[in-house]
């Protein structure tokens, strides 16, 4: 078998003298996309947040790529191709949807137009909208701004907080066929997201959190047909 690109070994993360994560591990293998399903408060984004360097590790090691990435800097994870979409979008309300591209390549040294373009092909409404000011756009706009933003960086594993949140269900819909649009052109994807019916139904490998400790892992497609997680995740109506 393969290493994996990105691998999570018996994790713990604190907040003060609350234990988010209680030693999880995690694999992420290159080209897959991976979501982690769970309740509120489950420790999904701590997870995103450690990876990132946001949060300090207490026990276990972060590896991409073969090499050990807990401890260091978020800027120095950027660098090495991990680039995070956080939960509520944070665009620069009071730059514009072009200049919060921009800002998306900041650690870039190379010509970036190209993948400006390319954001554009993926998200037509930010060309049409590429000198208002991020701030005016709808939520679902913001979304696909915050995503345009994370591919200037050209990232090699592409992590999602909550993209759907708060969205309307077609808008929904449009993100979801953005995230499998990426993962066909290569880019591996760790996707944290409440809605689990849509993530399961795309990921090839699912984790469920509870509480900070890993409940059940397995396909995309066994998970949406385990009892369990039909029950507390998807909801008794939800079908295969």
């Amino acid at each position: 078998m393969s290493t994996p690109l990105l691998k999570i070994m018996d994790l713990k993360v604190s907040y003060g003298g609350i234990e988010a994560l209680k030693g999880i591990s995690i694999e992420v293998n290159k080209g897959e996309i991976v979501t982690l399903i769970g309740a509120n408060g489950a420790g999904k984004s701590t997870t995103l947040r450690a990876i990132s360097g946001l949060v300090p590790v207490k026990e276990g090691t972060i590896t991409y790529d073969g090499n050990v990435i807990s401890g260091q800097s978020p800027q120095k994870i950027v660098a090495e191709g991990i680039c995070m979409v956080p939960e509520g979008r944070r665009v620069f309300p009071n730059l514009t949807v072009l200049e919060n591209l921009k800002i998306g390549a900041y650690l870039r040294k190379d010509e970036i137009q190209a993948d400006i373009d390319h954001v554009y092909q993926l998200f037509p409404r930010l060309q049409e909208r590429s000198w208002q000011l991020a701030g005016t756009l709808s939520g679902g706009e913001q979304q696909m701004l915050a995503v345009g933003r994370a591919l200037m960086m050209r990232p090699k594993i592409l992590m999602m907080d909550e993209p759907s949140l708060g969205l309307a269900p077609l808008v929904i819909r449009d993100i979801f066929r953005i995230i499998e649009t990426l993962h066909d052109e290569g880019i591996t994807i760790l996707l944290v997201e409440q809605n689990a019916n849509a993530a399961l139904r795309i990921a090839d490998s699912a984790y469920v959190l509870e509480t900070g400790i890993l409940g059940m892992h397995g396909t995309g497609e066994e998970l949406l047909g385990d009892d369990r997680v039909r029950e507390a995740y998807l909801g008794k109506s939800a079908r295969k």
